[in-house]
């Protein structure tokens, strides 16, 4: 259930509200928007049934929510979120590009990928310093020091931090780094997890599961939202499927459909998606066009000596036109005038 505050409402009168569905055993959950408020009760909602809260002062109205993903669920913001990263805001019409390496690897290679995407538009960096792999005796990050040469990279250039965190005995640690959390594929229902980072208050960057519903993906939106943390950006990746021509399968009717069902903003990895260079700008212009608020992009300055996924990675050159026709998609999908 959520409480829609009427745009005058005084805050004494959303304090008011707050403490019912405090004297009622629900926990109660405001958003504070620009015109309005609207708060959000987690809990039994059968206790408030019997409240008159619609006489409330200051109530415009009360809209039960049927979804399981109360807090995620387009009826709680039905304007949309902007989540801010840094100085960066993506949601309701903001739109952001993350890009950088699969993974830190040295110095000199990141900060010269940094600089390079930041010349091209990018507005985040993206680079793992913790990187869960497939086989154990794959590279797996470089740990502190990579999050400390993320730092570097972000003083240099002015990018935001967007990176992953795999462990919760890391939480803390990446969230002193980073600008936003990533939650990797693999980790998408790890729940424990995903209410470490809602702890955190840190903006989340949370990957479909390459076997998730859509449903599904919500739900792990959701325990990161019943933290007390709003700042969820999803991410669709790309699902496994039978088809092995590609790395993954591009969901991108995936991208209007979340949106269709949550306030929060949804934004695209066509690297790993595609999982070849040559298919990286095609999968990304058709998630701006189905209506991503960004996308994460893999660029390397020599891919083919990256640690990995260097064949899923653009050349500085390749990011740069990425950025010219995604930008031609966005002008061409703007409002038209009646």
């Amino acid at each position: 259930m959520i409480i829609v505050m009427r745009p005058d409402a005084a805050e004494v009168e959303i304090e008011h509200v707050i403490e019912r569905i405090r004297g009622a055993g629900l926990e109660p959950h405001v958003s504070r928007g620009v015109k309005q408020t609207i708060i959000g009760a987690k809990g039994d909602e059968t206790a408030l049934r019997s409240l008159p809260l619609e006489a409330t002062a200051g109530v415009e109205k009360v809209v039960p929510i049927m979804k399981p993903w109360r807090l995620a669920s387009r009826a709680f913001r039905p304007e949309g979120s902007v989540v801010r990263v840094g100085e960066v805001e993506i949601g309701a019409g903001a739109f952001a590009i993350a890009a950088g390496p699969c993974t830190v690897e040295t110095r000199e290679s990141l900060l010269e990928t940094a600089r390079a995407v930041s010349a091209a538009g990018a507005r985040l960096l993206r680079g793992g310093a913790f990187k869960p792999r497939t086989s154990p005796y794959d590279f797996q990050g470089l740990g502190e020091e990579g999050l400390k040469l993320l730092a570097e990279a972000r003083e240099a250039t002015g990018l935001a931090v967007v990176t992953e965190v795999r462990d919760l005995r890391h939480v803390e640690l990446v969230a002193r780094y980073a600008d936003c959390i990533q939650i990797g594929a693999r980790n998408m229902q790890n729940f424990d997890l995903l209410k470490e980072v809602g702890a955190a208050r840190k903006p989340v960057l949370l990957k479909r599961g390459m076997a998730a519903t859509v449903k599904e993906w919500l739900m792990c939106a959701e325990y990161i939202l019943a933290e007390g943390n709003p700042n969820v950006i999803l991410c669709e990746r790309g699902i496994r499927t039978f088809e092995d021509s590609t790395r993954f399968t591009f969901d991108v009717s995936a991208i209007p459909n979340a949106k269709h069902e949550s306030h929060l903003p949804v934004v695209a990895d066509p690297s790993h998606a595609a999982g070849h260079r040559h298919l990286v700008a095609a999968v990304a212009c058709a998630a701006v066009a189905a209506g991503a608020d960004g996308l994460l992009v893999e660029v390397h300055p020599r891919p083919e000596e990256a640690v990995c996924d260097g064949g899923q990675a653009l050349l500085p050159a390749d990011f740069e036109r990425l950025a010219r026709q995604v930008e031609a998609v966005r002008a061409a999908l703007a409002p038209v005038g009646v």
